[in-house]
C-alpha cells in the first residue's frame, strides 16, 4: 500500500513536470506516464481494462465536448454571435478593466447552467475577437473564465457539489445554502482580480508594450469565418434553437451530450442544407475539435489507470496519514486547506468518493459534521480549474490558444488567492 501511494504522487509529479517544462505535450504524457508507472506498479496485459474503464467513464464528456465545439463552430461561423461582441465593444470601448470585469460577469451568469464547457464555449468565442482587437493577453480571459466557472459551480446542480453530497449522502441543499456568503465572496474576489488584471493591462497597452510569446495565441482554434458562410437572415432562427438547447440543459430534459448532437445536426440542416456544404463544413471543423477529444480520451486513460492499480485508494489513506492526531476536532479547516492540493491531483470522482468519506469517517470520531466536511472539500474549486485532470481546461487553452502550462503559470496565483478568500469566509461564517 505504501508502494502504490508513493508510486501515485510519484506519477503526478512526473507528469506535472514533464509538462510544466514542456518536455512532453499534455497529451503524450497523459498516455504514456500512467502505463509506465502501471507498469511499475506490477501490472502488465490487466492494464487494458483499466484503460477502457476510465476511457468509458469520460465518453460522455468526449462526445459533449465533441458536438458542442462543433456547434458553436457552426454558430460563429454563421455570425450568432456578432451581435454581442458590438454589443461588449460598445459598452466597454477600448478599456481593459471593463472589459476584464465584464468577462468575469459574463461566464459568471453564463456558468449557472452548471456546465463548464457551454460556458467557456460562450464566452470565449464572444470575447476573444474583443480581446484581440484591442490587443489583451488572452491569458486573462482564460484566467476570469476559470476562477468564475469555478466558483459558481458550487451551485447544487454543480459537479462537485452533487458528487460530495452523494458520496457522503447528503442534501445538496444542506451542503449548499452555509456556503452561499463563501461562494460570494469568491465571486466578489473574481471580480476584484479581473479589475486589478484589466488596470494592469491598460497601464501596459497605454505604454505601447507588445503583447510578447506569452500572450500572443500560438494555436488558437482556427473560427476564422468565411464572409460567404455568414446567415444574417437567420439569426432569431439560430437564437432560438441556440435558447432551446441551454433550456433542454437547465432544465435536465437530456443529456448534454444528445442535446449538442441534435443541435448540431439541426445547425447543419438550417444553415447549410447541401450535403457537400455539410461535408466542408465538418472538414474545416476537424482540426478545432480532434485535439480536444484526443487529450479527454488521454485523461481517461490517465485516471483509469491511477483508479485500477488502486493507486488512489493508497494516496487517500496516504492523505489521512500525515494528519496528526491532535488536530482531529480541526479536520473542517485542515480538509479545507489540503482541498486545493487534492483537487488539483485527483479528479473529481477521486477526491470526493474515495478521499472524502475517509476524512469524514475520521472527521466524525471528533465531533466534526460529514456536511461541514463537504464543505471544506469544495472549497480548492479554484484551482481545481487548473488541473490537467479537467477536461475542460484543455476546451479553453485550445479556444484561447496557449499551453496548459502557460495557463497554469499565469492563473495559478489568483486561484491560490480567491481559494484562500473562500477559506477565509467559510471559517468566518462557520460553514466549515
Amino acid at each position: 500500500m505504501i508502494m502504490l501511494m508513493w508510486l501515485g504522487y510519484l506519477m503526478v509529479a512526473t507528469f506535472m513536470i514533464a509538462i510544466m517544462t514542456r518536455r512532453l505535450s499534455a497529451l503524450v504524457a497523459l498516455v504514456l506516464v500512467p502505463i509506465v508507472f502501471g507498469m511499475l506498479a506490477g501490472h502488465g496485459v490487466d492494464l487494458g481494462p483499466m484503460v477502457v474503464s476510465g476511457i468509458s467513464k469520460l465518453a460522455p464528456t468526449a462526445t459533449l465536448l465533441l458536438f458542442a465545439v462543433l456547434y458553436f463552430a457552426v454558430m460563429i461561423d454563421v455570425g450568432l454571435f456578432d451581435p454581442l461582441v458590438n454589443r461588449v465593444l460598445k459598452v466597454a470601448g477600448d478599456d481593459p478593466a471593463r472589459l476584464a470585469v465584464g468577462t468575469a460577469l459574463v461566464a459568471m451568469i453564463v456558468s449557472l447552467d452548471g456546465d463548464g464547457a457551454t460556458t467557456a464555449l460562450i464566452t470565449v468565442t464572444a470575447f476573444l475577437p474583443v480581446y484581440r482587437r484591442i490587443g489583451m493577453n488572452p491569458l486573462i480571459l482564460a484566467t476570469l473564465l476559470g476562477l468564475s466557472v469555478c466558483v459558481v459551480n458550487l451551485t447544487p446542480w454543480g459537479g462537485p457539489t452533487g458528487r460530495v453530497a452523494a458520496a457522503l449522502q447528503l442534501n445538496p441543499a444542506d451542503v449548499f445554502v452555509p456556503l452561499l456568503p463563501t461562494m460570494l465572496a469568491g465571486m466578489v474576489a473574481t471580480l476584484l482580480i479581473a479589475w486589478h488584471l484589466g488596470r494592469a493591462e491598460r497601464r501596459r497597452l497605454n505604454t505601447g508594450a507588445g503583447q510578447g510569446a506569452s500572450g500572443e495565441p500560438e494555436r488558437a482554434m482556427a473560427f476564422d469565418r468565411d464572409a460567404s458562410l455568414l446567415r444574417p437572415r437567420l439569426i432569431w432562427v439560430n437564437l432560438l434553437l441556440t435558447l432551446a438547447l441551454f433550456g433542454l440543459a437547465l432544465g435536465r430534459l437530456a443529456p448534454l451530450s444528445l442535446v449538442f448532437m441534435g443541435g448540431f445536426a439541426l445547425a447543419l440542416l438550417i444553415n447549410f442544407p447541401g450535403v457537400t456544404d455539410q461535408r466542408a463544413r465538418l472538414q474545416a471543423y476537424a482540426a478545432n475539435a480532434l485535439p480536444i477529444v484526443l487529450l479527454i480520451l488521454a485523461a481517461g486513460l490517465f485516471t483509469g489507470v491511477m483508479a485500477g492499480t488502486g493507486m488512489i485508494d493508497a494516496m487517500a489513506k496516504g492523505a489521512m496519514a500525515i494528519v496528526p492526531a491532535s488536530l482531529g476536532p480541526s479536520l473542517g479547516a485542515v480538509t479545507a486547506f489540503l482541498s486545493a492540493p487534492l483537487m488539483f491531483t485527483l479528479s473529481n470522482d477521486a477526491l470526493f468518493f474515495g478521499v472524502v468519506p475517509v476524512i469524514a469517517q475520521a472527521a466524525a470520531g471528533h465531533g466534526v459534521a460529514p456536511a461541514a466536511i463537504a464543505r471544506a472539500s469544495l472549497l480548492g474549486t479554484a484551482v481545481h480549474g487548473l488541473s490537467p485532470l479537467v477536461a475542460a481546461v484543455y476546451l479553453v487553452t485550445g479556444l484561447v490558444g496557449c499551453e496548459l502550462s502557460a495557463l497554469q503559470r499565469f492563473a495559478l496565483k489568483w486561484a491560490v488567492v480567491v481559494t484562500l478568500v473562500m477559506i477565509g469566509t467559510a471559517m468566518l461564517t462557520g460553514a466549515i
